[in-house]
């Protein structure tokens, strides 16, 4: 092989690296090979200026290193870039050296060294051509970007554009640069349209992993939108399109995962950290890998896992420093010092270690992390009884402007004052900014998840209520509280004439949480009563050892736990000095976080009572007004769907066209299902269901071709107002906050649904079909959903469905001569 043969085949590796990695990297080794096997007096010794076989050597390495970092070993390209560096400058050959460096820009950044990339590129770029200044623009906007300074790096893309000229490749990857980067500015049109072209151009050039990065980066790019739906779908495409690429898919988890921490939905960004962190590591990947840990060491944080969270901190801290990445150490810092407090008592330091991270914080720019951690600190220093210390943070804070943090500190300085009026108007001022905050989300897990910046106040505003000892006062901010979380934006309690009206001869009865303790307002068509309960833990305790017990027996698992006296023993703790008020009434119940997931019915005094589960007494207000059926209808449409894998599903969806005559039988199949969703009064859907605790938009039912999402369903514009979910689990529920129990039942009602039934615990086949043929002959016998349910569970024997939302109100679903047993297919 001749010199000019030689770097003819260099040359050619380095232009196949982008569209076909593997072939480029054996192309690349062949060329290697071949030049080691020449003598010696062909390879000329290193040193002479211009020698051909050290210039094919050089560009081999560099095409080795290019295609080895498409396939995502970033060590092994860095290693073979500096090789080829040395060599081309031995050689006399400065070009060749700068050409080696503009491609060790892109992977000095991967590898967690920015700042070094962008001097790299400076050293590179007197040595090269114009068209290849472009390119390297192309690198150095990736280099900014990690750096945080977007508008720069979408500046170098608009720059190197007109100068790459037909070299698609590059061109590709400047419009997916400067597509992520407007992402990052909120440009979302411009950032689509650049997606898109990269998509076009990497299409026709047979880039097909420039093509998956394209359309990787849709998740995120909707996720930063708010189109929660449409980023996960987009990233279930992403995921099956780079399964050959793990550093990338893991690069795309991360970018998805932070969008979702953006939207407040810090379980499901959990789940995609942990599957992208090794990756990350494996690939030596270490500025993504740096960022990746911060993250994951706050949504550790977020989801209640402090342990964990400090781990993954002090790692990311360590990176970050290894990187020289002082801008980012603080934050870092910060949530080390947030699972300190959670995990132990605070010490005497522990205030002084806030304030100092807390000015490191300002410095690099984080003023809001740093203005919520110096209330930390205040509230610490109270606790410890340094109530100078505190003040002293207190009016810095109240000063600031900063908000909800600000107001907070408002509160806390006017309580400890003693101006209990000026405390409560600062708590009322705050929850309007949240709420005013959360009405901009129209998907209700994100509502909720970003409610919970104001969770501290609504807390301090509790408290304030329950010194009052008035039920009236307590009910009121359990409300407002329940208003902001769950949608309705302004924190208002719900008119109390209007809400015993509509209960008529039934009672409510709202938990609230104070403090470790449980406190309960009854609230009946004469008073209301605050009545203080006990500690919370032994309450959440027996719930799980119910739920447990439960779920053993109906799994016919003879070693279970009898479920009847965890069920006698939770009364007493929920309803032992609450019985005075409730007699045999119908009950509607507005639970409290692990509350949520008790099956109320299951208790002894709830046997034949009718029990509805509301997420606030104004969302049952709500539901009470909704008509049972849309306009123009006299009757209901019910719609019945029969899902995979169950043996009485179809038998299910009979018995539900035989109970309600003229209704629809739906194909399992989820647009199918969804068309049915929005034109149904009605819906009972006979699947398998699945609840994800961590990250409830991941639950889902078993349909004919995949599962429906909880997700999904956000798309939903007209949901029915009953919707009957026979599905195991279906009706589980994580609260991230009062006001928002978020699952497969909580998405309907939070969509607008009146009333779901479902389950809280597997039931068997058998069963549930014995049981929802009593409730929907005891529906269609005029009973309302709530008392339908009680009825039916009376008769069965059967335990574990619940009624949510409102399921106080019948449902007409019979014409006035119906043809019995007419069905629609």
């Amino acid at each position: 092989m001749t010199a000019d043969e030689a770097l003819a085949a260099a040359e050619h590796a380095v232009d196949l690296s982008g569209s076909d990695p593997a072939r480029a990297l054996a192309l690349a080794r062949t060329v290697l090979t071949t030049l080691a096997a020449l003598p010696a007096s062909c390879r000329e010794a290193t040193g002479v200026a211009g020698c051909g076989h050290c210039e094919a050597e050089a560009v081999a390495h560099r095409a080795l290193a290019v295609a080895a970092r498409e396939l995502g070993d970033l060590p092994f390209a860095e290693e073979r870039l500096r090789r080829a560096v040395r060599i081309a400058l031995s050689a006399g050959l400065p070009h060749r050296a700068a050409q080696a460096r503009l491609s060790l820009v892109h992977v000095r950044t991967e590898l967690g060294h920015p700042e070094q990339a962008l001097a790299v590129a400076a050293d590179a770029e007197p040595g090269l051509t114009p068209a290849e200044v472009g390119k390297l623009g192309v690198h150095r906007a990736v280099a900014l970007a990690r750096l945080g300074r977007y508008r720069e790096a979408v500046d170098h893309c608009d720059r190197a554009v007109p100068v790459l000229g037909g070299d698609v490749r590059f061109l590709a990857g400047a419009m997916l640069n400067r597509g992520l980067a407007r992402v990052f500015l909120g440009e979302f049109g411009a950032a689509e349209a650049d997606l898109s072209r990269c998509a076009e151009l990497a299409r026709d050039a047979g880039l097909e992993h420039v093509l998956a990065l394209a359309e990787g980066n849709l998740p995120f790019l909707a996720a930063r939108r708010g189109d929660l739906p449409a980023a996960f779908s987009a990233y279930r495409r992403a995921e099956s399109i780079l399964v050959g690429y793990p550093e990338r898919l893991a690069t795309v988890r991360c970018d998805l995962a932070e969008a979702l921490v953006g939207a407040h939905l810090p379980g499901e960004a959990r789940v995609l950290l942990e599957m992208a962190v090794p990756e990350l590591a494996a690939a030596g990947a270490g500025t993504a890998l740096a960022e990746a840990l911060l993250l994951l060491a706050r949504v550790e944080l977020r989801t209640g896992d402090p342990r964990r969270a400090r781990e993954s901190a002090e790692l990311a801290a360590r990176e970050l420093a290894a990187q020289g990445r002082t801008v980012l150490l603080p934050v870092a810092d910060e949530i080390i010092l947030r699972t300190r407090l959670a995990l132990d008592p605070p010490s005497p330091g522990l205030p002084a270690a806030m304030l100092s991270c807390a000015d490191a914080l300002d410095a690099a720019g984080h003023g809001d992390t740093s203005a919520a951690l110096r209330l930390t600190a205040a509230e610490v220093s109270l606790r410890l009884g340094d109530r100078p210390s505190a003040e002293e943070q207190l009016a810095l804070l109240a000063r600031s402007g900063r908000g909800v943090v600000a107001l907070q500190a408002t509160a806390l300085r006017r309580s400890l004052a003693g101006d209990r009026k000026g405390a409560f108007a600062a708590v009322l001022a705050g929850l309007a900014e949240v709420g005013a905050g959360t009405r901009t989300f129209e998907d209700p897990v994100v509502r909720a998840h970003a409610a919970r910046a104001g969770e501290p106040l609504a807390g301090f505003g509790l408290a304030l209520a329950m010194r009052t000892g008035r039920g009236r006062a307590v009910l009121a901010w359990a409300e407002r509280w329940r208003a902001v979380t769950g949608g309705v934006g302004r924190p208002l309690a719900p008119g109390l004439a209007a809400l015993r009206a509509a209960l008529g001869e039934s009672v409510l009865v709202e938990f609230v949480r104070h403090e470790g303790d449980l406190a309960a307002v009854v609230v009946t068509g004469d008073r209301v009563t605050l009545r203080r309960l006990g500690p919370f833990p032994a309450v959440a305790e027996a719930t799980v050892r119910l739920r447990y017990g439960l779920r053993r027996t109906h799994l016919l698992d003879g070693s279970a736990p009898e479920p009847g006296a965890e069920a006698a023993e939770l009364e007493r703790l929920l309803f032992g000095s609450l019985r005075d008020r409730l007699g045999d009434r119908p009950l509607v119940v507005v639970p409290t976080g692990t509350l949520h997931t008790l099956p109320w019915p299951l208790l002894p005094m709830n046997a034949d009572r009718p029990v509805t589960v509301a997420a606030s007494a104004a969302a049952w207000l709500a539901g009470w007004r909704v008509p049972a059926v849309r306009d123009g209808r006299e009757t209901a449409v019910p719609v019945a769907v029969a899902g995979p894998g169950l043996r009485y599903a179809r038998a299910e969806a009979r018995m539900v066209g035989e109970c309600h005559p003229g209704t629809e039988r739906v194909a399992a199949r989820r647009a199918e299902v969804m068309a049915a969703l929005e034109r149904a009064d009605v819906a009972h859907l006979a699947a398998h269901g699945m609840f994800s605790p961590r990250s409830p938009l991941l639950s889902s039912i078993d349909l004919d071709d995949g599962p429906l999402m909880a997700y999904d369903l956000l798309r939903l514009r007209t949901p029915p107002a009953l919707v009957v979910l026979s599905a195991c689990d279906a009706g589980m529920a994580h609260a991230p906050a009062d006001g928002a129990p978020l699952g497969l039942a909580g998405t309907f009602l939070s969509l607008g649904t009146r009333c779901v039934v479902a389950s809280l615990v597997p039931v068997r086949d058998e069963e549930t079909l014995t049981l929802m043929t009593a409730f929907h002959g005891a529906l269609a016998a005029g009973a309302p959903p709530a008392a339908a349910l009680a009825v039916a569970s009376g008769k069965t024997g059967v335990a574990g469905f619940v009624c949510f939302g409102c399921g106080d109100r019948p449902v007409t679903t019979a014409p006035e001569d119906p043809a019995p047993g007419a069905v629609s297919r």
